[in-house]
């Protein structure tokens, strides 16, 4: 099906310093493939697409464009040859339109005036033709991510781009948005585009990808046909060991109440209700899930309870103090850890290094300063153990948060919330851009957490992973919880019905009536359910 290349890179090497972050590295795409670029976090996955898309230059190693050795100095010069990369976070004016974000740069003119008209025509033509569907005349802050990740396609489109680089494009987007997005790549290719997608989610390889080049710590492992490969087989490429999918954990052991929520009722930016008197408690020595389609007032409820949100009325205790409404500060003293669901915003200052957003939520305190004075020796010894311990991949603790890679952005908040070891750990979206072996190592790291007595509050939009780990799982819709079930007796189906609104009673009667019908097509005979 696809015999030339169109692009070829060969051997390259890219250090930064005295770090290799990739070394001698060999890919090749043909035309109209989908060729998945598979690594941990920090891997090198990125720095080898931006000295493809031009952002970085190689230390060493060629690159051919349909046949031609190519220097690809700056990203104009990849526009040029027909190469555009949608970036992981995007790269959008918040305060400009759809129309003026895609056409920035490449204004179509008339009589040396812009001529937004025709610009919006190629818009329109773009985006059918693709079924990227957008509004023109849109802001760009008033979009969703899903929107603005459109906008970010068209925009490399309407450059000319017969090559596109996708930076894990699936890592801010629902179930739903991932579906579409999906399908639209497998449109372009079949209208001759080529696509690279850069990912650590083998569910989206074995989905699209004709072929899979996997790199692990810099270097080429190999390429393979993802016809004939196994998801299992991926994994254990990718992270140079056994991984095991399925989540191992006891029965809990349950203590006292941590988290008390009665009666709250939250607003979202809009004004309008996005949390409807909602009441649920949290344990010691248990992980309690909350599931649920997105905007269904989840971010909202743990914004709330962690002090980032307004409540407009009901109550949160915390270890038996009133924290309705307390400063964060105050909430994090109380006994709270928490891993926000937006890592950038809320997790971390991007300009400070590694070692100072570790030591952000205890910096006030001995041993990290001391009558006003940072004791900047131990804030460093302190980094170190824990870039040890949670893995973190960096040229040191001096490093900028800015300048790590999303899951590594990742890991550094993950192990500043668990190392102050809280009475309650609100995990939102934990593993969001993480790999099999690192979502492993926190899966494992959460249960360790709950398996010492502590409370854990995981919020995730991964129904396998609110499956695999919590205890227990509070289903919300239209900002109410309207069933709490134990994992152990729940199935994806079940879930799924309740997270669309579907009472309890219906939604165990019509899942065990599908699971049913599906083991009568499977071996002919119905089986009794138990």
């Amino acid at each position: 099906m696809h015999t030339e290349n169109v692009i070829e890179m060969h051997d390259i090497t890219k250090i930064f310093g005295t770090y290799k972050a990739n070394d001698n590295i060999n890919l090749n795409l043909k035309k109209g493939e989908i060729h998945a670029l598979l690594g941990e976090n920090g891997a090198g996955k990125s720095t080898l697409m931006n000295i493809l898309s031009g952002l970085l230059s190689p230390t060493s190693g060629e690159i051919l464009v349909n046949g031609q050795v190519e220097s690809i100095s700056s990203p104009e010069v990849a526009n040029k040859l027909g190469i555009g990369m949608v970036h992981q976070h995007f790269m959008l004016i918040d305060n400009f339109t759809v129309a003026e974000n895609i056409t920035l740069g490449k204004e179509t003119t008339k009589f040396g005036y812009i001529d937004s008209a025709a610009a919006n025509e190629q818009i329109k033509e773009l985006s059918e033709k693709y079924h990227l569907a957008v509004n023109p005349d849109a802001y760009v802050q008033d979009i969703s991510v899903g929107q603005q990740q459109r906008v970010e396609i068209i925009k490399a489109l309407y450059r000319g781009a017969d090559i596109l680089i996708f930076d894990e494009p699936t890592a801010v987007l629902t179930p739903q948005e991932i579906d579409e997005l999906m399908q639209i790549m497998k449109a372009m290719t079949l209208e001759g585009k080529s696509i690279i997608l850069i990912t650590h989610k083998l569910d989206e390889i074995t989905t699209v990808a004709d072929r899979c080049t996997v790199i692990r710590r810099g270097q080429t492992i190999g390429t393979v046909n993802v016809a004939d490969v196994s998801k299992q087989e991926l994994a254990d490429m990718m992270v140079g060991r056994h991984v095991n999918f399925q989540v191992n954990k006891q029965a809990p052991q349950l203590k006292e109440v941590v988290l008390e929520v009665e009666d709250l009722v939250v607003k979202e930016s809009r004004g309008l209700d996005a949390v409807k008197k909602v009441n649920f408690n949290v344990r010691g020595g248990e992980i309690l899930g909350i599931a649920g389609i997105d905007g269904n007032g989840q971010s909202e409820l743990i914004q709330a309870i962690s002090g980032l949100r307004k409540i407009e009325s009901g109550r949160v205790q915390l270890s038996g103090k009133d924290v309705t409404n307390k400063k964060p500060r105050k909430i994090t003293e109380a006994g709270l850890g928490h891993i926000p669901e937006d890592r950038q915003k809320h997790g971390l200052f991007l300009p400070l290094s590694i070692a100072e957003n570790m030591a952000m939520q205890s910096y006030y305190h001995k041993p990290f300063s001391n009558r006003g004075l940072l004791n900047h020796k131990f804030i460093q010894e302190h980094a170190r153990t824990l870039i040890e311990e949670f893995d973190v991949r960096t040229t040191s603790e001096f490093a900028l948060a800015g300048d790590l890679s999303g899951g590594n952005q990742q890991k550094v908040i993950i192990a500043r919330e668990l190392d102050r070891n809280p009475d309650l750990l609100i995990a939102a979206q934990p593993t969001r851009g993480l790999d099999v072996g690192a979502i492993e190592f926190v899966h494992d790291r959460l249960i360790q957490h709950r398996d010492a007595g502590k409370a854990v509050l995981l919020m995730s939009f991964e129904l396998d992973e609110i499956m695999g780990v919590s205890d227990r799982i509070a289903v919300m819709h239209e900002g109410q919880i309207i069933a709490i079930v134990n994992a152990n007796e729940t199935n994806e189906s079940e879930l799924g019905l309740l997270m669309a609104g579907v009472p309890l009673e219906e939604a165990r009667l019509q899942s065990q009536v599908r699971s049913e019908h599906d083991m009568t097509i499977e071996g002919g005979e119905p089986v009794e359910s138990i």
